[in-house]
């Protein structure tokens, strides 16, 4: 339950970090979204201003004492100086995994 709660705080902090900036009248231009029971989720959105993430959730063992969440997700948006980041993320058994070109290794 405690790496649950680690996953799902992660992504809400790479939410709350992406969406940050100034959006003006920013409009959804595609919104798909799959809940396929309890066995996982899937969505994806873009926006007006060219942010877009896309997210899947796959439970692991379901039903058992190791029972858990894989989460693989992309987040894109436009910074105020014109350039496009990305972040691909992982969020499993092994904590939340991000990667973009502008982040540290």
């Amino acid at each position: 339950m405690m790496k649950l709660m680690l996953v799902v705080g992660s992504m809400a902090l790479l939410l709350a970090l992406a969406s940050a900036r100034p959006q003006g009248d920013v409009e959804v231009v595609e919104y798909e979204s799959e809940n396929i029971g309890l066995g996982g989720y899937k969505f994806s959105y873009k926006l007006s201003d060219g942010t877009s993430r896309t997210e899947e959730g796959v439970v692991n063992n379901a039903g058992t004492e190791n029972e858990s969440i894989s989460i693989r997700g992309s987040v894109s948006w436009i910074a105020p100086d014109g350039q496009t980041y990305t972040i691909n993320f992982v969020a499993d058994e092994n904590g939340f995994q991000p990667e973009g070109a502008h982040l540290p290794k």
